[in-house]
């Protein structure tokens, strides 16, 4: 079984809050250990970050068994100014997986010299 996940250095595009909330979006009933591990984050940094979400009303649950449902709403509009108008749905989507469609480069800008 694996200890603390390998340590980020560097800067990254996306905050660990945007990454476990598209973890949750991916699986409803996904559980902390398995956030964690896909966010290379600790499942004590996890269970912060889903309070965070839950207290702003971003993210809520309910206990079945014994995992948890997430609800996520989609209509909570992002908090920083810069992305007034934005909501968690368009983030959403903007962060979701096509996983049918293949990885691919982007290619020569076509009105570029």
């Amino acid at each position: 079984m694996g200890g603390l996940p390998e340590p980020h250095t560097g800067w990254t595009f996306l905050t660990n809050h945007a990454r476990v909330l598209a973890v949750i979006a991916d699986d409803r009933t996904t559980r902390i250990r398995d956030i964690a591990a896909r966010c290379r984050l600790t499942e004590r940094a996890v269970q912060k970050i889903i309070t965070d979400l839950e207290r702003d009303g971003y993210l809520s649950h309910t206990r079945e068994g014994r995992g948890n449902t997430y609800r996520i709403e989609p209509g909570k509009v992002l908090r920083h100014p810069a992305e007034a108008g934005l909501t968690v749905a368009a983030l959403l989507s903007l962060l979701a997986r096509d996983e049918a469609a293949p990885a691919r480069a982007p290619g020569p800008d076509p009105g570029g010299a």
